[in-house]
């Protein structure tokens, strides 16, 4: 009888402990899902300058060079990321700020983005950045089919963001990174990360890009040469040639490869080889040697995590994408000064705060599916 009781009592334990296994799991993978993130706050409170821009850096410096972002001054990047955010996040108030401070501050009388402001809201470049200008455009138009207030406005300023692009920022009939709008000189290098399909598939929608221009691009990417693992920097619109950089930086890599999932061909060698590091080191270094395929720093990217949930999401990998999450959120909140940010050594870049944010979206969002 007593052996009988044990066995019951010993049922009873494994039972009670597989079902609060389960619960805690369910509980964790509901907060996820459902949470505020605590960098929207962090980003609010100690990354906002007065004026309502996005600072890049935490703490203030002064920038020595117009062509170097430094301290508190604003980034284009930054505003579309955050308004990339509010469109995910179906925050209708949050996208209608980051609108203004667009509208108001980055807008220049030319119709262009300037790419960098300083703390007060001016701008002292002449030029723009063609990844944001891509960001921004394809956040108005996923705004404008998302909502229906201030639908005709923003796809108004789209249009104008649009319509420049086309008339001032090509080169041998390709889009380039970045035209002067003092001196009239674009360059001859596009960027892959620039490469924004999923942005120029709702220009093409929306009846922004010339006839046949979506299928370059996209063809482009899909075609382009890898080194085995690897994809190219730049393309040269002159030389039509691709050039590859010695160290390479996981950021652009997986920009590359999130663009990658619009089209037939997958990331797949590039995600493998992800995943096998961070089985094998239990982090992602933020670069790595081209030659090798051996890290060529020790520092990690919260960057780095967050593009690499997205990409996981986008490949229907929930598994990594968590795995990927649960680790970056242990570099959040190491400074107990500023909670909820990726703050290391008292400063912080914007973008390795926001990249973090928006896989953290994702991978909210693909839990609610």
């Amino acid at each position: 009888m007593k052996r009988v009781n044990r066995r019951r009592i010993t049922w009873w334990i494994i039972l009670a402990v597989s079902i609060t296994a389960a619960l805690i799991i369910f509980v964790k993978e509901r907060f996820v899902m459902n949470e505020s993130s605590p960098t929207v706050s962090f980003v609010q409170d100690h990354m906002t300058n007065p004026n309502g821009t996005l600072a890049t850096y935490l703490q203030d410096a002064t920038s020595e060079r117009a062509d170097i972002v430094a301290g508190r001054e604003a980034l284009s990047e930054s505003l579309g990321l955050w308004m990339q955010y509010a469109v995910a996040k179906n925050d209708q108030a949050l996208f209608e700020e980051s609108y203004e401070l667009l509208t108001t501050y980055f807008l220049m009388p030319q119709k262009y983005i300037a790419w960098k402001l300083n703390a007060e809201g001016e701008s002292q470049v002449t030029t723009n950045a063609l990844g944001d200008d891509f960001r921004i455009v394809g956040a108005l138009l996923k705004a404008a089919d998302q909502w229906e207030q201030g639908r005709e406005a923003k796809l108004a300023t789209a249009s104008e963001i649009s319509r420049t692009l086309l008339q001032s920022v090509q080169n041998k009939g390709y889009y380039v990174d970045f035209h002067d709008f003092a001196s009239g000189h674009s360059t001859d290098t596009l960027s892959l990360v620039y490469v924004d399909l999923p942005s120029l598939q709702l220009m093409e929608k929306h009846n922004m890009l010339e006839p046949g221009a979506y299928g370059k691009y996209e063809s482009m990417l899909k075609s382009m040469p890898d080194d085995g693992l690897f994809y190219p920097k730049t393309f040269n619109v002159a030389t039509k040639t691709y050039t590859y950089d010695d160290t390479v930086n996981l950021i652009d890599q997986l920009i590359v490869a999130n663009h990658l999932t619009a089209t037939s061909r997958k990331p797949d060698k590039l995600i493998a080889f992800l995943k096998k590091e961070f089985n094998t080191r239990h982090q992602l270094p933020g670069q790595y040697k081209r030659g090798t395929r051996r890290p060529a720093v020790s520092y990690q990217s919260t960057s780095v995590y967050g593009l690499a949930i997205m990409l996981a999401v986008q490949s229907d990998d929930p598994k990594w994408a968590k795995q990927l999450y649960n680790h970056m959120i242990t570099m959040r909140s190491l400074d107990a000064n500023y909670p909820g940010g990726y703050v290391f050594s008292g400063n912080t870049h914007m973008f390795d705060n926001l990249f973090p944010l928006l896989g953290e979206t994702a991978l909210q969002n693909s839990l609610k599916k």
